[in-house]
């Protein structure tokens, strides 16, 4: 099997397991300290990465500006992302939340619309029509009056955090960064966001032994390692081949839940899953699309 397979297949993964786990981490800390250690980890990590490639070096060049942007692209990227998504899976079962996630993919292509001036079809009209109605059968289960006050805030938690993700994927193609230095200063951000709120909200907290692999997974694997693995393999392979492998992890994600939370599986669920993905699909074949 060609390496960036192996890459990418261990991207999916991970990222798959992101839900599960923070679910579980869920019952003893809340969003914004899961937010905070997961920040500080993967910031470690993406820093030892850096330095054993030597992309480190390139921070002589960074001015004022530089840092300024990245830092507000980490904090809409990664921290409102992170934040808002984990808030989501608090409020509501952890698969409808990762599913209604991966509305981000048409939200860049709205935001594509918007700030890169690019046209909107009617192909592309459809689409996000589809994968909003995608996300209403996943919310109601096939049933609107059945929706609670909790799942309903969790889905607009996970529509923020589709939002955000899919503003960051524009604006990050805006500056031609190196991607591991960059996606260091981003979550250094999102870092210092979260310390200055957990700090000011004196929200403390302590890390219990039973909460470490936990942790770490959240922290580093379904984060930097993902994020970093998931970069090899497009550095390696066919970008547009590559980038559809990712639509297989929210599928992934179902098997976690029902197996590990022991979350009832939901036709209405994977149905909604199913409209998002095609949606997605339609505006990908827009000859029109960039």
């Amino acid at each position: 099997m060609k390496k960036e397979y192996i890459y990418a297949g261990v991207s999916i993964f991970l990222w798959s397991t992101t839900a599960t786990v923070t679910k579980l981490l869920l019952g003893s800390l809340n969003s914004m300290q899961i937010t905070l250690i997961s920040s500080l980890l993967s910031t470690v990590f993406l820093l030892a990465v850096n330095i054993a490639k030597g992309t480190i070096r390139e921070l002589k060049g960074f001015k004022l500006k530089d840092f300024a942007y990245t830092f507000l692209l980490g904090t809409i990227g990664i921290f409102i992302y992170h934040l808002c998504l984990y808030i989501g899976i608090d409020r509501m079962e952890a698969s409808q939340a990762f599913i209604i996630n991966y509305l981000w993919p048409i939200m860049t292509v709205v935001f594509a619309c918007i700030i890169l001036k690019e046209k909107m079809t009617v192909r592309k009209a459809i689409a996000i029509l589809l994968s909003f109605i995608g996300v209403v059968v996943v919310t109601s289960n096939g049933s609107l009056l059945s929706i609670s006050a909790n799942t309903l805030s969790g889905a607009v938690y996970c529509i923020i955090a589709a939002v955000a993700y899919g503003l960051f994927s524009i604006l990050n193609k805006q500056k031609p960064y190196n991607k591991y230095l960059s996606m260091l200063l981003y979550y250094v951000a999102s870092f210092i966001v979260s310390l200055v709120w957990v700090l000011v909200t004196r929200d403390g907290f302590t890390i219990e032994p039973s909460q470490t692999v936990g942790i770490l997974w959240s922290g580093i694997f379904t984060t930097a390692v993902a994020y970093t693995s998931w970069a090899l393999a497009l550095e390696y392979g066919d970008t547009a081949k590559i980038s559809n492998l990712a639509y297989i992890t929210p599928f992934l994600s179902l098997v976690w839940t029902t197996l590990v939370l022991k979350e009832a599986f939901k036709p209405w669920s994977l149905i909604g899953l199913a409209i998002i993905v095609i949606g997605i699909f339609i505006q990908m074949k827009d000859k029109r699309n960039t």
